[in-house]
């Protein structure tokens, strides 16, 4: 697919709601989500989260999926599509795009932090929860993502394009809210509501609205 480019960015979505939350204890995986009560706003899709409890990560034997902490490539990403048409029967979130935050990292300093403490992760060239999915733990094969999919607005079923922008990065069980270099907004009002969310935390990435990120 092509050799992966220079710098590369992970990008998490979540409700502005949970950030507080996200700021004081990171990001955890579904599974511990759950054991610790779950997400103030679940913007996910239930049925779908509960099948990655059960999925195998199967380039790490004995792991599942829903106990990896799940990244996109890109942000603007088809969930955040879905979101904002707010009318997807399967979920239950209706308020569309606006409270929506992207969590933006590096994806090499976010490998160098998970090796440091051997943490597992891997990557996947489509949706890993799609049964033909590939799961890889090697950096020589991010080849297999088709990056000039990743950084194309065009998500189409038609363009081929769909598939390939649902790349996911998965680390497993939790990732530090230290990592974060980014948080991206689309309005002044979910900018405020987001700046007041982290409150006194040591660690204060920028918010930022960036309406290229959203529709």
């Amino acid at each position: 697919m092509g050799a992966p480019p220079e710098e590369i960015k992970l990008y998490h979505i979540t409700h502005v709601s949970n950030l507080e939350r996200i700021a004081r204890e990171g990001l955890w995986s579904d599974s511990t989500m759950r054991e610790r009560g779950g997400p103030n706003v679940s913007v996910g899709m239930p049925e779908n989260k509960d099948r990655r409890l059960a999925l195998p990560v199967r380039c790490h034997p004995g792991d599942l999926l829903g106990d990896y902490v799940p990244f996109n490539f890109c942000a603007r990403s088809v969930m955040l599509y879905i979101l904002h048409k707010a009318n997807h029967p399967d979920i239950n979130y209706r308020e569309g795009q606006e409270p929506i935050v992207h969590l933006e990292l590096d994806f090499h300093s976010t490998v160098d932090w998970a090796e440091s403490i051997e943490q597992r992760w891997a990557f996947t060239a489509v949706n890993a929860s799609a049964g033909y999915a590939t799961f890889y733990s090697d950096l020589n094969q991010l080849t297999e993502i088709n990056w000039s999919a990743i950084a194309s607005d065009d998500f189409s079923r038609a363009s081929g394009a769909m598939e390939p922008k649902q790349a996911e990065f998965l680390v497993r069980e939790s990732v530090p809210w230290e990592l974060v270099d980014r948080v991206g907004v689309v309005s002044r009002a979910t900018q405020l509501l987001a700046t007041a969310a982290l409150g006194d935390t040591d660690h204060q990435p920028p918010v930022d609205i960036l309406h290229g990120w959203y529709f």
